[in-house]
C-alpha cells in the first residue's frame, strides 16, 4: 500500500492566540483552583473519622490506630508535596514548574512507601486491612475536593 500524500495526514494546528493579562485574570476568577491545603485538611478529617469508626465498630484500639496510620501515610506526604509545590510556583516558568511537580510527586510517593514499610514497627498490633481502609479513604478525598471546589465568581456584564 503506498504511503498517503503529506496533505492527507497532516493535521491542521489550531491557531494560538495570545491572552491579555486582564483576560487571564478573568479566566482565573471564573475557574478558581482547588487549594492543595484544602485537600490535605480534608484527608486529615476523613482519616480521623475513619479511625474513630474503625475503633468504634471493632472495639479494638489497635484497629483504630491502624486506620489512622493508613490515613497519615497519605496526609503527611500530601502536606510535604503541597508545601513543595506552593513555595516558589509564581516565579517559575512552565518547564521548571512541571519538573518541580514531578520531583515533589516522587518525594511524596517515596515518603508514602517509607511510612508503609515502617508501619509494623510503629503501630502495635497493626491491622493491615484497617490501615488500607484508612489509606484508601484518605486518597479518595481528591475526588471529593473537586466536588467542593470554590465556585466561580460572578462577573458583571
Amino acid at each position: 500500500m503506498p504511503p498517503l500524500p503529506e496533505e492527507d495526514w497532516k493535521e491542521e494546528e489550531p491557531p494560538v492566540q495570545a491572552v491579555s493579562a486582564e483576560a487571564a485574570r478573568r479566566l482565573r476568577e471564573q475557574n478558581p483552583p482547588v487549594s492543595p491545603w484544602w485537600v490535605v485538611a480534608g484527608q486529615a478529617g476523613v482519616g480521623l473519622v475513619a479511625a474513630l469508626l474503625a475503633w468504634a465498630f471493632t472495639g479494638k484500639q489497635n484497629v483504630g490506630w491502624s486506620a489512622a496510620y493508613g490515613a497519615l501515610a497519605v496526609v503527611v506526604p500530601a502536606a510535604v508535596f503541597a508545601r513543595g509545590i506552593s513555595s516558589r510556583v509564581s516565579s517559575l516558568n512552565a518547564a521548571t514548574a512541571a519538573m518541580g511537580f514531578l520531583v515533589w510527586e516522587m518525594v511524596k510517593l517515596g515518603l508514602t512507601v517509607a511510612m508503609l514499610l515502617a508501619a509494623p514497627s510503629l503501630v502495635a498490633g497493626l491491622s493491615w486491612p484497617a490501615l488500607l481502609v484508612g489509606l484508601v479513604l484518605a486518597m479518595k478525598v481528591y475526588w471529593v475536593a473537586l466536588a467542593f471546589k470554590p465556585r466561580p465568581k460572578r462577573t458583571e456584564g
